[in-house]
């Protein structure tokens, strides 16, 4: 059985629909999908019905946008309830914080020589919940300002950026209670592979699981032996889940994160959804 637990839609910063991704992942030969937008559920509807058709198990989750202090974190969220007032006000302020940021975004960003309008941006988005960096990143791609998202975001949009403005983001904390509350299985994404990795600790996942967290999303593309074989060891340690996936963008993101390119054993699975 191949199960790829994270992938996005164009309705956070992925280019393909709920529908095209969906038959995507039939055409990759995946038997279960999650998909996993940013801060919003409002594509799991179409992604489930597209999947029925296509004789897919769908998973609604979310990716939700963390921090502890100044470190931020990406939470996965697999079958929350979405109609869960506290975690939908709270998803729905992180939409609002960033989407307020794209004007200073391009104001920075003009200061140092590039130049987009908001209607520049607003024409990446597509059918998204809100505008995002990716949307700034994809608009300066279309006005000839960058190569591709990966230059984007390297020399102009990543923390510590001069395009980089901080947004609101739940406490790390705070988002694995909310989730658990919801009825949902938080699992920590790609722990290893953004600015908080110095955090990572057997005592940080510890911590965490005391809260209610489910898993580690161990194998992606983003780590490399080293840091699986650290996580894994981990996961392993504390009873954790391992999940492994794409984190697909469309064309978003390079082809090496192709549908299926990492996948989350069954066992694995069902040992988080039964939780």
């Amino acid at each position: 059985m191949r199960i790829d637990l994270h992938t996005h839609s164009n309705r956070s910063d992925g280019t393909d629909s709920p529908t095209d991704l969906i038959r995507h992942a039939a055409e990759a030969g995946l038997d279960v999908v999650a998909l996993t937008d940013h801060d919003v559920t409002v594509g799991w509807d179409e992604a489930r019905a597209a999947a029925n058709e296509h004789g897919i198990r769908f998973i609604g989750g979310i990716e939700i946008s963390t921090e502890i202090g100044d470190h931020n974190f990406h939470l996965l969220a697999y079958e929350p309830d979405p109609t869960y007032a506290p975690l939908a006000d709270e998803l729905n302020r992180v939409l609002s914080a960033r989407e307020a940021r794209i004007p200073e975004t391009l104001a920075r960003l003009a200061a140092h020589g590039i130049n987009l309008t908001i209607e520049d941006v607003r024409a990446q988005s597509t059918a998204a919940a809100s505008l995002g960096r990716p949307h700034v990143a994809d608009a300066m791609v279309a006005t000839g300002q960058a190569r591709d998202r990966d230059e984007t975001f390297a020399l102009w949009l990543a923390q510590g950026r001069p395009g980089y403005v901080h947004k609101y983001s739940i406490e790390l904390h705070e988002a694995i209670k909310l989730v658990v509350a919801a009825g949902g299985k938080p699992v920590l994404a790609h722990p290893l592979a953004r600015e908080s990795a110095d955090m990572i600790s057997t005592e940080f996942f510890a911590e965490l699981q005391g809260l209610g967290l489910a898993g580690i999303e161990v194998d992606h593309l983003d780590h490399g032996v080293l840091e699986r074989a650290q996580l894994r060891g981990i996961a392993d340690d504390l009873g954790l889940v391992k999940t492994g996936s794409s984190d697909y963008h469309g064309t978003g993101k390079g082809p090496s994160f192709a549908l299926g390119a990492n996948m989350t054993d069954p066992e694995e699975l069902e040992k988080l959804l039964g939780l």
